[in-house]
This record gives structure tokens, C-alpha cells and sequence, in this order.
């Protein structure tokens, strides 16, 4: 069989966050691993560090075509035998557009399949089942799609937590923080009263200005980082990770971290109440909850603040969710994903 060319349509900035990018990297560095060709098509806005992580790896980035028969026309200039799609505004019926052009079609999806007619979906989320796309759904956190840099710093076991004083504790909410998480979740992890040493990963400029207002508690350092390629180092580094509860709690699962979540925005819903549930991680809520005003906000955070005192006091509580996290993901995810690629296109291929 011929090289596979395999293109990804995806787009990442400050108002999309970089979710569908990250995951699309890693399905690249799978095919690339197995000898296929890639390009990205998509829009990549004000992220320096996410076209770094494209060309570091050779993968060309094209404008993103958005209507069908524009996709089909890419599809058919780059001569592509699969087109993933990764979005949640593109017109849905290019899913059958490419079909009927003969483009093995793959949609990543997050609970709605938005009518897509793909040949396969892809929903990573934990728990996650459909009645409608019979034997063409992969389904749940086996599926999960994480990059070289996570699987490679997975520990071999998951990591016994240990009493300390002062908690190493990492921020971070998407690789824009496009809804603002960050401030407000520095107030709540400040209104613990504990001591940590808190990395808060800033995505735009305004959010540190933000931070910069507010005051830590006695032994309380507060320490902003730009977006970093190395943030599975800062994970395995942390004895406790606050993040949204968006394609990053895939990530954190697999390194084993101990992680509290809190749903920022309304697609991650159902997938963070199934982790809370099953004790993956621990739940702080939904970010406009958090943000509201009167007594239903402050009591919204006093809860979130009480649920982060007892993890950051107890290496136990920790202990235990790393270990339920860690044995939920084991990184193979994008393996399995790109072999049930690989299974229905070759048939196809060599009947052709």
C-alpha cells in the first residue's frame, strides 16, 4: 500500500482555546509514527508555542478550508485518503461531503455528534456511549489522544502523595484560558488559608494582569508561567493540579496527578460529572457558579475552597485519586484509535 496521507482540520487561539489542536497533534505524531503523511489545516492564532510544536514535528499547517465543497477540494489538491475533523462550527455535512468523495472521514466528537455522517467518531470522554452511531463509535477514555510528551512522562506506577508543609500546586486552564479561569480560581485556592507554592499557567496578558491584584496568604507564593511545551513536567512535578475540566484531564489521568476540575464551559458537563463521580478527580464546580455574585456565588466558593483545604492537607485524599486517575488512562489511546483507522482504510484500499 502507498504512503497514507492523512490531513487534520482543526483550528486553535485565544477564543477557541487549543484543545482540538492538542489532540489533533497527537493522532499526527501516531500516523507519523507509522509512516503516514500529515498537514494541518486549520487557523493557529496568536499561539507561537502551537506552530512551534507543528514544525518541530515536519507537519505543514494549510488554511483551513470551512465550507464542504471547500473540504472536499482540499481534500482532493492534497490528494488525502482520511480527513479528521475536530470542530464544533463547521458545517456538519462535511463529514458526508468527504464520503461521497471517497475521503475516509473521521469526526472527533464530545457527546454530539452534531449529525455528522463520518465513517468513524471519536469520543474520548470517560463513560462516554452512543445509541445512534452503532459500530462506528469509539467510545471513552481508552480512546484518549495525548502527545509523545505525556506518555513518555506517564511514571510506571501511580505515585504515593507525601505530607508537606507547603504543596506544589499547578494552575492551568487551557492553553488561552479563553473564559478567564485562572483569577478566579487563585482567589478560591488563596481563600484555603493553606500554605502552597502556586504555578499558575497564563495564557494572555490580561489574565496576569488580573493576577497581579491578588494578594497570596501567609506562606502563600503565587507564581505566574507563560504557556510551555513542558507542562507535563510541571504536572509531575505538582502534589496538586486545579484545571479545567476540558481534553487536559485525559492528560493528568495518564500521569497519575492529583487533580481538582472545574467546568468552565457547558460541553464539558456531562464528561465532569462522570470523573467527579467515579473519583477521577475531584469537583469545584462550574466556573460561572464561581464567578456569580450574592450569597450563591460565595457560597460556591467556600465550598470549592473547603473541597481544595482538604486535598492540600491530605496526602491521602491525594493518594487516592492519582491512583483511580492513573489506571483510567494508560496512554495507548491514540494507538488504538489510529488502528481502527488503519483497519477499515486498507480493505478499501487494496479492493480498490
Amino acid at each position: 500500500m502507498s504512503t497514507l496521507r492523512v490531513g487534520l482540520r482543526c483550528d486553535a487561539g485565544p477564543r477557541r482555546g487549543v484543545g482540538h489542536l492538542v489532540r489533533c497533534l497527537a493522532l499526527a505524531e501516531e500516523f507519523l509514527a507509522r509512516g503516514a503523511q500529515v498537514a494541518v489545516f486549520g487557523a493557529v492564532e496568536r499561539l507561537d508555542w502551537a506552530t512551534a510544536e507543528l514544525a518541530a514535528r515536519g507537519i505543514p499547517l494549510h488554511p483551513g478550508p470551512e465550507s464542504p465543497a471547500e473540504l472536499v477540494e482540499a481534500a482532493r489538491r492534497h490528494e488525502l485518503d482520511v480527513l479528521v475533523l475536530d470542530s464544533y462550527e463547521l458545517d456538519p455535512a462535511g463529514a458526508g461531503a468527504l464520503r461521497a468523495a471517497g475521503v475516509f472521514t473521521l469526526a472527533l466528537i464530545d457527546g454530539d455528534s452534531r449529525g455528522q455522517d463520518a465513517d468513524l467518531y471519536l469520543d474520548q470522554n470517560f463513560g462516554a456511549q452512543s445509541a445512534v452511531l452503532p459500530g462506528r463509535l469509539l467510545a471513552g477514555s481508552g480512546y484518549a489522544l495525548l502527545r509523545d510528551s505525556v506518555v513518555t512522562a506517564r511514571p510506571p506506577a501511580p505515585r504515593p502523595a507525601t505530607a508537606v508543609s507547603r504543596p506544589r500546586v499547578l494552575a492551568f486552564f487551557g492553553g488561552t484560558d479563553a473564559v478567564g479561569a485562572a483569577p478566579v480560581l487563585t482567589r478560591v485556592l488563596v481563600a484555603t488559608g493553606h500554605p502552597m507554592d502556586l504555578t499558575v499557567v497564563v495564557g494572555r496578558p490580561e489574565i496576569e494582569a488580573e493576577l497581579e491584584e491578588i494578594t497570596p496568604g501567609r506562606g502563600q507564593v503565587v507564581r505566574p508561567v507563560p504557556p510551555t511545551g513542558s507542562l507535563p513536567a510541571l504536572i509531575t512535578d505538582a502534589d496538586l493540579v486545579v484545571s479545567a475540566a476540558g481534553t487536559s484531564t485525559w492528560e493528568l489521568c495518564c500521569l497519575g496527578a492529583p487533580s481538582a476540575l472545574v467546568c468552565v464551559v457547558d460541553n464539558q458537563r456531562d464528561s465532569y460529572a462522570r470523573v467527579v463521580r467515579h473519583g477521577l478527580a475531584a469537583g469545584l464546580g462550574e466556573l460561572p457558579e464561581l464567578t456569580g455574585g450574592g450569597v450563591a456565588g460565595r457560597a460556591a466558593r467556600a465550598t470549592a475552597a473547603r473541597t481544595l483545604h482538604g486535598l492540600l492537607s491530605s496526602p491521602q485524599r491525594r493518594t487516592a485519586l492519582a491512583a483511580r486517575a492513573w489506571s483510567t488512562v494508560d496512554g495507548r489511546g491514540r494507538a488504538r484509535v489510529v488502528d481502527a483507522v488503519f483497519d477499515a482504510v486498507r480493505p478499501a484500499a487494496v479492493g480498490g
